[in-house]
């Protein structure tokens, strides 16, 4: 069974999102093991404080390092992680083959940001990995590490039933954009299902969804400046 960890200033953020659909099924099938720490659990000052304001001033607020250490260093000391990804807009881009390479992992540790950022001693110290969803601005770090999550707990074998399998999914096999889907009815609002779909021509089929795929592949390449 895989375990993933997760410290965050805002747990409840988290609860929802990792206790429904695929998620859900993958926990109650003993297949993963998803655990949020709350990090003021590890603030012993009275206040349970757990950010400050920067060094060198500027606005908003980091958070501490001292809450961060506490707990990493109980969670390391109990088991080894293969793991400690740390969500970042400097980190590495993510992509399906980093999550097909977590996806074998036994232990995994994530620590989400919020507010300003973290303190970047816990970075140094603890992090393997820099991870960045996009090139984007996000509340805090507990969406990026939902997004990691799910993407990485949906490839754990016996998490997708046959009929949702992973393996012929967009990015799987590559740099390669799945074919489009339809679905009854053949005709609706004046849109009609593409008839080779209803020709009943494995062949012509076949033919037809890798062209559709190297049509949107190239599509996609594009926008992203991949060619």
């Amino acid at each position: 069974m895989m375990r993933i960890d997760v410290i965050s200033a805002v747990p409840d953020s988290l609860v929802s999102p990792l206790n429904t659909s695929i998620l859900k099924r993958a926990q109650e099938r003993n297949l993963a093991e998803i655990v949020v720490h709350n990090l003021r659990d590890y603030a012993y000052d009275k206040h349970k404080q757990i950010d400050d304001k920067p060094f060198g001033g500027g606005p908003g607020m980091l958070l501490k390092p001292e809450p961060f250490f506490e707990c990493i260093e109980k969670l390391v000391s109990e088991r080894k992680y293969d793991f400690v990804l740390f969500p970042s807009p400097g980190g590495e881009l993510y992509n399906q083959k980093m999550a097909n390479r977590f996806s074998l992992a036994k232990n995994i540790l994530i620590l989400a940001g919020h507010y300003k950022g973290v303190d970047d001693r816990v970075r140094e110290k603890f992090a393997t990995n820099e991870i960045s969803i996009g090139n984007y601005v996000l509340t805090g770090g507990e969406i990026a590490a939902w997004v990691i999550i799910d993407s990485v707990v949906r490839l754990i074998p016996g998490v997708l039933n046959d009929s949702e399998s992973a393996l012929n999914d967009s990015l799987m096999d590559g740099d390669i954009i799945e074919a489009p889907y339809y679905t009854r009815p053949a005709e609706y609002k004046g849109m009609n299902v593409p008839e080779v779909l209803l020709s009943g021509h494995d062949k012509k089929i076949k033919d037809w969804k890798e062209e559709q795929s190297k049509v949107l592949t190239d599509k996609w390449k594009k926008i992203n400046n991949l060619e």
